[in-house]
């Protein structure tokens, strides 16, 4: 692990390595881990693996392949997966595991306590919470989805 951000601490160390496969998780791997996976192979995909997962599956969310498709990026073919299936089909072999939910969190540093993964937890709202008209509840979305792009850009560009 890199100095300076121990697990879970959500800082990445100055200098830490380049990142060569990250994997994003969240709840249901039906929004924010989905959003996360699609941005960053957008921005990043010809250097970065990027993969996403879910403590549990869910379905794909309308709104998340909407809001996306706003900035030019298709995620309508995302098929939710859970940290289990993802680990049973290729393994867990990535550098960086980014966790977006506290459900996510604790099964991601469960599934790595034997492995020299870094995993960082950045706290996420969960836009399917919001309540409110279309426009209020895209808004979330697109409040998410650009939280994410900012961290994504940030962290990934090192």
């Amino acid at each position: 692990m890199a100095e300076g951000g121990g697990p879970g601490s959500g800082a990445a160390a100055p200098g830490a390595r380049r990142v060569g496969a990250v994997l994003f998780a969240c709840a249901f791997n039906a929004v924010r881990s989905p959003m996360a996976e699609a941005i960053a192979r957008h921005f990043f995909g010809k250097s970065v693996y990027v993969q996403s997962a879910g403590a549990r599956k869910g379905e794909v969310d309308p709104f998340m392949v909407a809001v996306l498709d706003e900035i030019g990026i298709d995620a309508s073919r995302h098929r939710p997966r859970t940290l289990e299936e993802l680990e049973d089909w290729e393994g867990l072999n990535f550098d960086l595991i980014v966790s977006l939910s506290p459900e996510a969190h604790h099964k991601a540093l469960e599934l790595t306590r034997t492995s020299a993964v870094e995993v960082e937890y950045w706290p996420t709202p969960d836009p399917t919470l919001v309540q409110g008209s279309r426009d209020q509840v895209l808004d979330a979305y697109r409040s998410v989805r650009d939280l994410l792009t900012r961290r994504i850009k940030e962290r990934l560009s090192r």
